[in-house]
């Protein structure tokens, strides 16, 4: 029987691309979004069962779940892309905003794994969550984002440490600055991109596809050894120094 995974946040622009190299890889997919038009579209090209909701939600990350049973499958992989990208000096942050970036970042993951555990306790699976270069690496106007994202790595440390018996894995993707629709705002910036490709000693911008590879590795059934990791794919941006002398 083929693999059935549930991917959070599938009409994103990593999550657009992870489906569709999941799918041509043979694997069934349930499809989880906001958009519900962009949702409809992608799971009649794709094939595969949909509901749109909110990922903070924990009765719609479970509806989800209930989806990939009622369509047959054991599932097999899970995968978290729902998220922000807020950048605001600490001292201008509200409560409200904080905890929205929490909400989308962290609660979101929470609850994905929460609803994973029990699908995969029988036969295992691979559980994917994304953090970001900025938990590991100081980044001016960061703060929010880098503790939710910090956060994110504990829970999957933790959760990797508890389910390990169970054959299940838990690991999370670090990207860098990635080209997509909710990076935009900043990769449309002339000056923003230029100064950020400079950052990046691999001197380019993340695209969807670095990121939506790393995902579908790590969800593969052959890495059956590998639990606990974070995946820093940035372009070298967390541990190496540019030379361009």
């Amino acid at each position: 029987m083929k693999n059935l995974a549930v991917i959070v946040g599938a009409t994103g622009g990593i999550g657009t691309v992870l489906s569709k190299r999941l799918k041509a890889s043979g694997w069934r997919l349930v499809l989880g979004g906001r958009n519900k038009e962009k949702l409809e579209n992608l799971g009649l090209e794709l094939d595969s069962p949909f509901l749109a909701g909110d990922a903070r939600d924990p009765k719609y990350i479970n509806s989800l779940f209930q989806l990939g049973k009622d369509s047959s499958g054991e599932i097999t992989g899970a995968v978290n892309l729902a998220g922000s990208i807020f950048l605001k000096p600490i001292y201008q942050t509200t409560d409200e905003e904080f905890l929205e970036t929490l909400q989308q970042n962290l609660f979101t993951s929470f609850h994905l794994v929460q609803s994973s555990i029990p699908e995969m306790k029988k036969n295992g699976g691979s559980i994917v969550l994304m953090s970001s270069v900025a938990a590991k690496l100081g980044l001016a106007n960061h703060e929010s984002i880098a503790a939710a994202k910090a956060a994110v790595e504990g829970l999957t440390l933790a959760s990797a440490a508890s389910y390990a018996s169970y054959k299940i894995r838990v690991n999370a993707v670090a990207p860098g600055l990635v080209k997509t629709p909710l990076s935009s705002k900043l990769t449309s910036n002339e000056m923003v991109a230029k100064a950020s490709t400079q950052m990046h000693p691999l001197q380019r911008l993340g695209e969807p596809q670095d990121i939506a590879s790393a995902i579908e590795w790590l969800l593969s059934p052959e890495q059956t050894w590998i639990t606990g990791q974070v995946l820093r794919v940035d372009g070298g941006l967390n541990s190496l120094k540019s030379n361009r002398g």
